[in-house]
């Protein structure tokens, strides 16, 4: 390692000490060679006393800049994995930071560009709209005449990156090697989770694209407006979008100015999320009020505007399905099916024992539903829900996490809008005229078409194996070994295809034509001659 690195250390130890982190690792069960840690010279530092841990966590990673802050706010979501005092502290880390000179952006800009500024811009303001960890924003004026903003990847930051990462992988494995406890807060996978995300986030030509799609999902909606990418313009460290114009979402005395009607927003802010979810299966997942805006446009048909499209996520068919069962489930306190889904999700090991995580689940669950239902929160039973199952070996997800994460931002913004939302009542139409257009003649029918188009390919290679067969030497005990083998592969396909239809009918809004193909060629294998 360079001196650069080590200097760098020393600072974070400085910070380390200033905050005196150690009293955050000290209830750890450590052994006798980790609190060998604990008597480090940060013992003679006094501990601040007017501080809770979470902010003193807070402001040491506020302290050791971008892209600690960048950590702390990934790691604000892993609520499964934090203390909620911590959790919630962290929620609250600004990811603000001086801007850099507008001589480096304007280079940057004309180094991914390869022009002059001015041969893209009739205009471009030196002074930044917003600065962030990552990039910052300016303003400008294409030739055309179209008003936008121009993000711009701050110079230096992928080496930051690298060398701040590679300290916290070693805290991360550091952690683990002196603590069990430490062990089940997989800090090595938060990390590398961090890793990922964080370097996505330097692609804007990725950013670009995540706008794109979502601006595609909702073209001439009434309820979201998603700005235009001018991709001409856009490069990896350079994005060029349509500048938009609207009222901040926390500023709630201008939107009550303006005749908003807050109970449709809330409602609609709802109906958002339900349609990103399980219309599209790509929802914006940094919903934060930063990156939320309301149009000036109709304030009784209120119309809410979306920016930064850095981090996104998506749900696999099977996860859309088990999901949308399991809050209907929920919301019948019909536990076991909802244990029952879990284990044949995956979502927890198989050789879990439905009756006792069924018991859990009530546990965490019944104290929920003694409130009145507009005052059950979603995202709290989500995180209930993944706290509880953690003791069953369930391994939360990347693409759940983030689910939960937008569905605390949601609903927090959407009782801040309105105290009186009730969430259930707002999402559950469209829950289930989800789930009947799921069961409904034209799925089926594109399910259907789809398994078909596998069927060519697949008699393409039995062909070419029955061929391959026929070509060979046909001695008598060869060919009873060849039939033989194919009597046991149609066995199995039988045998696959019958526990398929057996497990669960519920299954048909899924694969089920599937499962009867299999029964049939597998038939066909046994029954030849």
């Amino acid at each position: 390692m360079n001196l650069t690195a080590f200097l760098r250390l020393f600072r974070i130890l400085l910070v380390f000490t200033r905050y005196r982190l150690d009293q955050l690792i000290q209830p750890l069960p450590l052994p006798w060679y980790g609190r060998l840690l604990l008597l480090g010279p940060w013992k003679l530092y006094p501990a601040p006393r007017d501080l809770t841990r979470g902010a003193r966590l807070r402001l040491a990673l506020e302290s050791l800049g971008p892209v600690f802050i960048k950590f702390g706010q990934i790691l604000s979501t892993r609520r499964d994995l934090l203390p909620d005092d911590i959790a919630i502290e962290l929620a609250f880390l600004q990811d603000k930071v001086p801007p850099f000179p507008p001589a480096q952006a304007r280079q940057r800009i004309e180094e991914q560009l390869g022009l002059p500024i001015e041969a893209v811009f009739a205009e471009f303001s030196d002074t930044p709209l917003a600065s962030a960890s990552v990039a910052q924003v300016h303003a400008a004026l294409l030739h055309d005449g179209s008003d936008v903003v121009v993000k711009v990847v701050r110079p230096g930051i992928e080496d930051v990156i690298h060398q701040d990462i590679q300290w916290l992988y070693l805290a991360a494995r550091s952690l683990e090697r002196v603590s069990r406890e430490g062990r089940r807060l997989r800090p090595v996978e938060v990390v590398r989770d961090y890793e990922q995300t964080i370097f996505d986030e330097l692609d804007l030509y990725r950013e670009a694209a995540n706008a794109s799609l979502l601006r595609r999902n909702f073209l001439d909606s009434p309820v979201l407006y998603v700005p235009k990418i001018y991709w001409d313009w856009c490069r990896h460290k350079v994005l060029v979008m349509e500048r938009i114009n609207g009222i901040a979402v926390t500023d709630l005395e201008a939107l009550k100015a303006q005749g908003t009607d807050m109970k449709k927003l809330a409602e609609r802010g709802v109906e958002i999320f339900f349609a990103q979810v399980f219309r599209d299966s790509f929802f914006h997942a940094d919903m934060h009020p930063g990156n939320i805006f309301v149009s000036h446009r109709h304030p009784q048909e209120p119309q809410y505007i979306a920016i930064d499209f850095g981090i996104v996520g998506s749900l696999t068919p099977e996860d859309q399905t088990y999901l949308a069962r399991n809050l209907m489930a929920f919301f019948k306190r019909d536990y076991r099916r909802v244990a029952q889904l879990h284990i044949d999700s995956g979502w927890v090991p198989p050789e879990t024992r439905v009756n006792e995580f069924e018991a859990a689940i009530r546990s965490v669950c019944e104290p929920i539903f003694e409130r009145p239902l507009k005052d059950i929160s979603f995202g709290q039973l989500l995180l209930r829900l993944f706290q509880t199952a953690r003791r069953f070996n369930m391994e939360v997800q990347p693409q759940l996490v983030l689910l939960q994460k937008t569905l605390l931002n949601i609903e927090g913004l959407g009782r801040q809008l309105y105290p009186e939302l009730d969430l259930w009542r707002t999402g559950k139409p469209y829950l289930e005229r989800w789930m009947r257009e799921r069961a409904g003649p034209r799925h089926q029918l594109q399910n259907l078409r789809q398994h078909l188009e596998r069927i060519p390919p697949l008699l393409e290679t039995t062909h070419r194996a029955l061929d391959n067969i026929a070509r060979r030497d046909h001695h008598a005990p060869a060919r009873r070994a060849d039939a033989l083998a194919l009597r046991l592969i149609g066995a199995v396909l039988v045998a696959v295809g019958a526990n398929g239809l057996g497990t669960d009918m519920n299954l048909w809004t899924q694969t089920p034509p599937l499962y009867w193909l299999l029964l049939a060629a597998g038939g066909w294998l046994v029954l030849r001659r």
